[in-house]
């Protein structure tokens, strides 16, 4: 950003839950047309929060929004099509689901419900907006996901890092890198009592993600059939956890589909945030078909 450049508005939302004080908290700037990477990275790590997301017009030839959430990016909603880039307080990230979803509510309550396309590092992710009796939702279609296996030796060191023995983990959920437009560790927790207690080896759990190229580690139980609670330790972004992470949702319904641990036509919920008293909501939508995941959730303005 020149030094005589106006600063531009930073507005704050939080994803996943429609108060203020559930969900996780995005820093959403709507025109960061004069800020350059250093200016981003400096507004991400002053607000402090897990990610912020930054605006600037979309790339040629990307139109708005399609009406299915297919996300080709032809569509006839022309003018509501975006790059936007996902600064942590550390790096920039490729891909964040919640600051995505806080942004996608910040633009419906300036220009209304519809059809939104953004341009990511990761890919062209869609957005559809509705609104219902004064509350804002916003659903993601994410970049198509895969997974892959972890080396022994690495699955070792990052249950050292979170001081989890090995027996603690629910063998009917085999660890997996799972990607959906980032890359999370997927490590499924036997009960309840093993996700609530995280205290965790931050540097060594850092050093280990930044090696596998990992943005979080989804930490998963599951409570019934398609109810979940989770949980992402964040260091490489300079944040102990992520108090809702979109990302790791759409990651974690691709490698739960793939792994055949749900239906391929299934809708999930993902209770996030409980145990930071952030309590917050994400969907996940999984349709036979269709390889992408479908994550969406309500959203609020923090004041």
């Amino acid at each position: 950003m020149t030094t005589n450049a106006p600063r531009p508005e930073i507005l704050r939302y939080t994803a996943f839950s429609s108060s203020p004080e559930g969900g996780n908290p995005a820093g959403v700037v709507l025109d960061a047309t004069g800020l350059d990477d250093a200016a981003m990275l400096a507004i991400a790590a002053e607000l402090g929060y897990s990610e912020s997301a930054f605006l600037t017009a979309p790339p040629a030839g990307l139109a708005g929004g399609d009406k299915d959430g297919a996300g080709d990016g032809a569509g006839d909603g022309a003018g509501r099509a975006y790059t936007i880039r996902y600064f942590s307080p550390k790096a920039e990230v490729p891909f964040c689901g919640h600051a995505t979803i806080a942004t996608a509510v910040a633009l419906a309550e300036r220009t209304g419900p519809g059809e939104l396309v953004f341009a990511t590092r990761a890919g062209t992710v869609p957005v559809a907006v509705t609104e219902e009796g004064g509350t804002v939702r916003a659903t993601l279609t994410s970049v198509e996901p895969h997974t892959e296996e972890i080396a022994g030796a690495d699955l070792t060191e990052a249950l050292a890092a979170l001081d989890w023995p090995a027996a603690d983990l629910d063998p009917a959920f085999p660890p997996r890198i799972a990607f959906a437009g980032a890359r999370h560790l997927v490590l499924a927790a036997a009960t309840r009592a093993r996700l609530a207690d995280l205290d965790y080896d931050f540097a060594r759990l850092e050093a280990l993600m930044h090696r596998l190229d990992l943005t979080t580690v989804q930490l998963v139980w599951r409570e019934s059939a398609d109810v979940f609670h989770v949980r992402d330790p964040f260091p490489v972004g300079g944040v102990v956890e992520d108090p809702a992470t979109g990302a790791a949702a759409a990651a974690f319904g691709a490698y739960a589909r793939e792994l055949g641990l749900v239906p391929e036509d299934a809708v999930l919920t993902l209770h996030q945030g409980e145990d930071l008293g952030r309590p917050g909501e994400l969907t996940v939508t999984l349709r036979a078909g269709d390889p992408r995941v479908h994550v969406g959730g309500t959203g609020a303005r923090i004041v």
